[in-house]
């Protein structure tokens, strides 16, 4: 096997392979809580980092992510690795918008998004959602409805695909932090994305 963190059983029903967004690597506090928190509930959980995460890891230097294609190939070669037949893929911002461009052509049996980054803040008119609106990989994204990425005015007004479900983090950031004046609390809100997580997982 690759180099992979791996949570819960290897004979689980289904396992949800997580990838990590553009700054934060495979073992970020938010990944290990999703991670930890989905195998607590009977599923797997396996984590990998793109290449560019790794040469981060190895140098102790930055470097920006990889091209989309070495991306989308990474994503393609894990998925290979773990057989699709018994996977939910998805991922923290951007490692769930690369899963969302494979997931249909890899027949896995279901999509996460960890704060889908539907526009880059600020620019609106920027969407990465033209492959949303006809996917057909049952899917669903847990959106905070302060996301910068996407809020809840700018979502109404996508057309997505039907097997989409999109679910809303109270008050949650991009990682669904939310405002101490909410009245919840990060563990909270990571919480209550595990749930839907476990509860979208069963439903397959």
């Amino acid at each position: 096997m690759g180099d992979f963190l791996i949570d819960g059983s290897k004979t689980a029903a289904l396992t949800l392979v997580l990838a990590h967004g553009a700054g934060a690597a495979m073992d970020s506090p938010f990944m290990n809580v999703i991670a930890k928190g989905v195998a607590e509930e009977g599923f797997r959980a396996v984590r990998f980092e793109f290449p560019y995460m790794r040469r981060r890891r190895e140098s102790g230097k930055g470097g920006a992510p990889d091209s989309p294609s070495i991306l989308m190939q990474s994503w393609r070669d894990v998925i290979a690795e773990l057989g699709p037949e018994r996977l939910v893929i998805g991922g923290k911002s951007m490692g769930g918008r690369i899963a969302s461009m494979v997931a249909d052509e890899a027949k896995v049996r279901g999509l996460v998004c960890l704060g889908y980054p539907f526009h880059p803040p600020g620019r609106s008119e920027g969407t990465r959602t033209k492959h949303l609106e006809n996917l057909k990989t049952p899917a669903l994204i847990l959106q905070g409805t302060r996301d910068s990425f996407g809020t809840p005015d700018d979502v109404k007004r996508y057309k997505l695909s039907r097997k989409i479900r999109v679910e809303w983090i109270e008050d949650g950031d991009h990682s669904f932090k939310p405002r101490a004046r909410s009245g919840r609390t990060e563990s909270d809100n990571l919480g209550a994305a595990v749930a839907h997580i476990v509860k979208f997982m069963k439903s397959l």
